[in-house]
């Protein structure tokens, strides 16, 4: 029996890191907004390894605070270890990690939820949409709660159809033993959704008491402050961090796995979904590299009040018995008491191709997805699609022009043009490859990048955006003023070159042009010049890349450019490309499929070669449009 329950702006189906930012971000932006979970515990919730960032992750968690998000001030209020990555290679590959306490993560989530005005948070399970003429509603739960909405967002995750599997043991589950999804997965297929079957899992977790960690490596934290957020100020930086230990597989760990690979569920077939390729279990590494004798495995606290510890590295849905014979043979593991046994997690997702990019699908109007329902894998990916989803819903209903992310703004854009465009038959991973331009999305210049955006979405707070235009403008007065200092080939100067084994100056050069050399740092510059010492640590390093990777950054920004035009040029909807002569067959076919929205969308598909997007931007330029009839493809 059904009822009303309300109404709202905005409900986002689903709390996990894509739901939370979803909601937070349409709330913020004044839509009153109902963000609906299985379990009020599980919000904001890793089940997986619990820590934030790492190389491509990293920025995005920069990206979505730089848009004003939650994720990188709520880790930064509940991490207990802060690593820098990478910092022997260049700035576009340095990355952000932390090693979060799981629970205080998850519950400083939820406190901030529930605490944000025009934002509901209730526990129930969404079965079915309302859906009248193709858009979307509103929602009904199993207890028959219906209620209203201009906007729905689902971010269901793996509890889409989620069914466990350890071993032979198959049984139906969301994430962590949580309840699963069934009925909402079935109604999308109704709906004329196309579903896919992924899958993704977890290692088992440890007692840290029955480790021996004198066989194992420390990886301690950061001594210098970092944070993911542009506001967490240096003071807040814990010195007192939880290290991490590192360990290895062995040939005993890889007999052991090889001998029992008839009882493992993705060798048996069990398993039906699609697993990711760039997180492979412990299983399948050992048959896919079979030439290696050992694999890293990071042993991971999961909190400061728990002695639960996670085995980074050997996912597995092995059988319990075999989980605990592999862990027995791993140095530091000898007598290691497993607390929660490693497990696969089969579930439904929407395949990307059926969405727009703000994530808004083709099948439903007014109805969003975002996160794993999407395809892909981690929290970060998660986040910054909800982020983006609970933008353009907001913005949808105020009637303004949605807020699309380009592939050279950000990682998130990357991510979802690679969704939507080229869609995915795997588990999606965001890597710091698969952006052209990955020298102006770096970690360290997000908010250069993005607040802007965020200010004119209604994201970014006065004193966010204050703070973000004195760093700007320290940088750029900074970068001027070095553009303009002389330095001349003193002795102190062409003594401390020699040291360097740096070619000494022949005449004087700008003080630009000395930090321009690879190996002087703007520390060693200022001993030449008169310091300025208003700039913060950041700033410095802001100044020093921007100045060292000028001829590359222009470079990278004059294809940025050209890329631009190509997004302009748009494609009108529901154009017929039956009706457009000379596409090739396998162009036709993929065009009719993605829809894309720009010439430049276009582009990037897969089977749509340049003579294709010539023949189409003749036809987009000259107006010789025939559309699609509406009634056919309804």
């Amino acid at each position: 029996m059904e009822y009303q329950a309300g109404a709202y702006d905005v409900i986002v189906v689903g709390a996990g890191h894509a739901g939370s930012e979803a909601a937070l971000a349409a709330a913020r932006m004044g839509s009153k907004t109902l963000l609906i979970t299985i379990n009020l515990d599980m919000v904001a919730f890793m089940p997986c390894n619990p820590s934030i960032g790492g190389p491509a992750k990293g920025v995005v968690v920069r990206e979505i605070d730089a848009l004003g998000g939650e994720m990188g001030r709520n880790i930064d209020k509940t991490y207990i270890q802060m690593r820098m990555l990478n910092t022997g290679k260049g700035p576009a590959v340095r990355a952000l990690r932390a090693q979060a306490d799981k629970h205080a993560y998850a519950e400083e989530m939820k406190h901030t939820i529930e605490k944000e005005e025009n934002l509901t948070l209730k526990q129930g399970v969404v079965d079915r949409l309302i859906v009248e003429n193709g858009v979307c509603r509103g929602v009904v739960t199993s207890t028959g709660a219906a209620y209203q909405a201009k906007s729905v967002i689902i971010t269901a995750g793996t509890a889409l159809r989620g069914e466990i599997i350890i071993g032979e043991l198959k049984y139906s589950s969301g994430p962590n033993n949580s309840q699963p999804s069934i009925k909402l997965s079935d109604h999308l297929k109704e709906l004329g959704f196309e579903i896919h079957r992924f899958k993704t899992g977890t290692p088992p977790r440890v007692k840290s008491g029955s480790i021996d960690y004198s066989k194992t490596e420390i990886q301690p934290g950061d001594e210098e402050p970092n944070h993911f957020s542009y506001q967490t100020p240096d003071k807040d930086y814990n010195q007192e961090q939880i290290p991490c230990w590192l360990t290895y597989t062995n040939p005993r760990s890889h007999e052991i796995i090889r001998n029992n690979l008839h009882r493992a569920p993705m060798f048996t077939g069990i398993v039906d979904g699609v697993g990711a390729r760039y997180c492979p279990s412990i299983e399948d590494k050992i048959v896919r590299f079979a030439d290696k004798d050992r694999h890293q495995l990071f042993l991971e606290p999961e909190g400061l009040h728990t002695e639960e510890v996670y085995v980074q590295g050997l996912s597995t849905s092995l059988p319990e018995d075999v989980q605990n014979d592999v862990l027995h043979s791993i140095d530091g593991l000898e007598n290691v008491e497993m607390m929660r046994t490693g497990y696969a997690i089969e579930y439904d997702m929407v395949a990307p191709h059926q969405l727009r990019p703000t994530l808004e699908t083709k099948v439903i109007e007014n109805l969003y997805t975002a996160g794993q329902t999407n395809g892909t894998s981690g929290y970060e990916e998660a986040a910054g699609q909800g982020l983006i989803a609970g933008i353009n819903a907001a913005l949808k209903n105020q009637g303004k022009e949605p807020f699309i992310m380009k592939r050279s703004d950000g990682y998130i854009g990357v991510m979802i043009d690679d969704l939507v465009t080229k869609g995915t038959n795997e588990p999606y991973r965001l890597l710091t490859s698969r952006a052209e331009y990955r020298l102006i999305l770096r970690h360290d210049n997000a908010d250069l990048r993005l607040t802007e955006y965020g200010r004119r979405i209604g994201l970014v707070e006065e004193e966010q955006y204050q703070r973000y235009l004195v760093k700007k403008a320290n940088v750029e007065e900074e970068i001027r003023r070095l553009q303009t200092i002389r330095i001349k080939p003193t002795e102190d100067v062409q003594t401390f070159l020699t040291k360097k084994n740096s070619a000494k100056l022949k005449d004087g050069v700008l003080a630009a042009d000395f930090l321009k050399r690879p190996e002087i740092s703007y520390q060693e510059l200022i001993q030449f010049i008169p310091v300025n010492d208003q700039l913060s640590t950041k700033e410095v390093e802001q100044v020093e890349i921007q100045i060292k990777y000028e001829g590359y950054i222009k470079k990278a920004m004059e294809k940025v450019e050209k890329l631009k035009r190509l997004e302009a040029k748009r494609i009108p909807e529901r154009i017929d490309y039956d009706a457009i002569n000379g596409l090739a067959t396998e162009a036709r076919q993929k065009l009719k499929k993605i829809q894309p929205e720009t010439i430049a969308q276009a582009s990037r598909i897969s089977g749509v070669n340049p003579a294709d997007i010539s023949i189409l931007m003749v036809y987009v330029e000259q107006g010789k449009i025939a559309k699609v009839n509406e009634k056919a493809v309804q």
